[in-house]
Parts: C-alpha cells; sequence; structure tokens
C-alpha cells in the first residue's frame, strides 16, 4: 500500500483529502505543517507522495519542499489558495510536479495523485528493468544538441548536464518523441500528467516556461503554436 504524506494546518482540508485517499486504497500521515511534515518524511522514509499546503505556520509548504528536495525525489504536490501564476512558478522552482489551487474536487486530486505516482512508479520500473538487463544501448533520444537516456533519466545540452524536475523530463521527452507535431495543451496533459483535461491550460504553460529557462538556448525549439498548444522543432526556423 502506498504511503501518502499530507500536510496542511486545516484539519478539515487534511480530513477530507485522508477520506478520499484511503478510499482509493492509500495510506495517509498527517502533517499540522511544514515542519512536522519535515521531520515524518525524514523519519518514515517510504512516502511514495507528499502533498503541501503552501500557508502554514512553523514551516511553510515552500520552504518544506526545499528541504525534503535535498533528501528525496519524491513526487509532490503543492496545495494552495494562491492563484497567480508567479505563485505556481515559485512553487515549481522549489520542485513541485504540480500544483492545485483551493477549492478543488477531491476526486481531481486523487486521479492527480494516482498518475503521479503510476508514472513515477512505471519509472522506476523500467530503469530496474534495464539495468538488470545491462542493456547496452540505452534509450537516448537527441535532438539539437539535447540529449536524453531515458534509462539514466540525465539530460545533457551542447554536452553539459542539465537538472530537470521529473515531470519537466517527461515533458521533454514527449515534446522530443513527437518533434514537428503540433500538440494540443489537452493532449500533453493527457500524456504527461496522464490525466484528462480539466481547463486550466497554466499547469502545461507553467512547466514549458520552467522547462525553457533549464535550456537555455535550446529552450527556443519549443515553440508556441497560438490558439493550440506547443510544438518541438529540432531547427526553430523552419
Amino acid at each position: 500500500m502506498t504511503k501518502v504524506l499530507i500536510a496542511d494546518d486545516e484539519q478539515l482540508i487534511r480530513t477530507l483529502i485522508r477520506d478520499f485517499l484511503e478510499k482509493a486504497g492509500y495510506e495517509v500521515t498527517e502533517a499540522v505543517n511544514g515542519f512536522e511534515a519535515v521531520e515524518l518524511f525524514s523519519a518514515v522514509g517510504d512516502f511514495g507522495l507528499v502533498i503541501l499546503d503552501i500557508m502554514m505556520p512553523v514551516m511553510d509548504g515552500y520552504e518544506a519542499l526545499k528541504q525534503i528536495r535535498t533528501i528525496s525525489d519524491v513526487p509532490v504536490i503543492l496545495l494552495t489558495a494562491k492563484s497567480e501564476e508567479q505563485d505556481e512558478i515559485d512553487g515549481l522552482n522549489c520542485g513541485a510536479d504540480e500544483y492545485v489551487t483551493k477549492p478543488f474536487s477531491p476526486r481531481t486530486l486523487v486521479a492527480r495523485v494516482d498518475a503521479l505516482i503510476r508514472r513515477s512508479g512505471a519509472y522506476l520500473a523500467g530503469a530496474a528493468a534495464a539495468k538488470s538487463k545491462d542493456m547496452e544501448v540505452p534509450d537516448v533520444l537527441k535532438a539539437g544538441g539535447i540529449v536524453i537516456d531515458k534509462a539514466a533519466h540525465t539530460v545533457t545540452v551542447d554536452g553539459v548536464d542539465t537538472e530537470l524536475s521529473f515531470k519537466e523530463f517527461e515533458l521533454l521527452a514527449y515534446f522530443m518523441e513527437n518533434s514537428g507535431i503540433a500538440l494540443s495543451r489537452e493532449k500533453i496533459l493527457n500524456n504527461v500528467w496522464d490525466y484528462d483535461y480539466y481547463g486550466d491550460s497554466r499547469t502545461v504553460d507553467t512547466h514549458v516556461k520552467k522547462l525553457r529557462a533549464k535550456l537555455g538556448r535550446a529552450g527556443e525549439m519549443i515553440q508556441t503554436v497560438w490558439g493550440l498548444g506547443y510544438k518541438f522543432q529540432s531547427n526553430p526556423s523552419a
């Protein structure tokens, strides 16, 4: 049974999330602030996912996330009443995989938890299988100076290692696997986040903005298709 850690200073929110997650088959542990969340995460160590509210006493969600990221790449969802784009960018800069704005649908939140755990588990299983088979030829994608090694989960740009979050890595791989194809935001959400489109395109847009910045000059290969979504073009002038 996958363990999920919830940190929120509102009892009603914690209870609501806990009830829905337990019905979905998860084991849930609660924390009332960021400090307690970090302490629990460090002590238990085998949580499959963490949900952090941003506005909490003692230690907020941003700081808790930063501390968790020093010891783990566990999927993290930030839960907050803030709705400005910069708040979402700040959360992603700290290493969040998802950003959910209150009020939210508990079923939608569970769907996102399911998707994140399923996809992170699939990656770990795939990497372990590749390692056990001692594959001589790794699954590598190359375009315009970008090299993705999917088995090793590494990215280089012009030979320089580039740190990407789990979701940024999946997004870039999806773009490169579909080079030259115009992809709608809905299709990107369905394939990279593994859940149906809920009407908020900021999840994709914010991740693309962050990904472009990390890729530097190679970021221009992720082109905006106005009114639709994005297209990866290894020759941006094409």
